[in-house]
């Protein structure tokens, strides 16, 4: 089965990996950070508004790829601090206020820009 890879935003490729990739009914999604459609930072030193920024390219990667919310079924969270917790979760919460996806987070100790507070993939199964 060929893989198909997917960019929520054309005019903003990352180099070496496709934000989305779907094989099948099955789609992931690379791990996405708090940087806009255009690649700026959104919510420097705010958790919260990253971890909103990174659920918007989230969902992004996932309808282009032609998924949505109710179809994933695993997210992985990357924390820069564990104090930031609480804010990753009220966002994750208010998306999946019941029955949410297996998830995970790890914290980690920095990501791709030292900036960068909060980093989430997510895997899909589409019916």
């Amino acid at each position: 089965m060929a893989r198909q890879v997917y960019f929520p935003y054309p005019n903003n490729k990352p180099v070496g990996f496709s934000p989305a990739t779907r094989v099948g009914n099955q789609v992931f999604v690379s791990g996405q950070v708090a940087a806009d459609e255009n690649g700026n930072l959104v919510g420097t030193g705010d958790a919260k508004a990253q971890s909103e920024q990174c659920f918007k390219n989230v969902e992004a990667a996932l309808t282009t790829a032609g998924a949505r919310w109710d179809d994933v079924t695993k997210i992985t969270c990357f924390l820069v601090n564990a104090d930031d917790y609480a804010a990753y979760a009220e966002v994750r919460n208010g998306i999946f206020p019941e029955n949410g996806p297996a998830s995970s987070t790890v914290i980690v100790t920095a990501l791709v820009r030292p900036e960068m507070l909060v980093e989430i993939e997510a895997f899909a199964v589409v019916e």
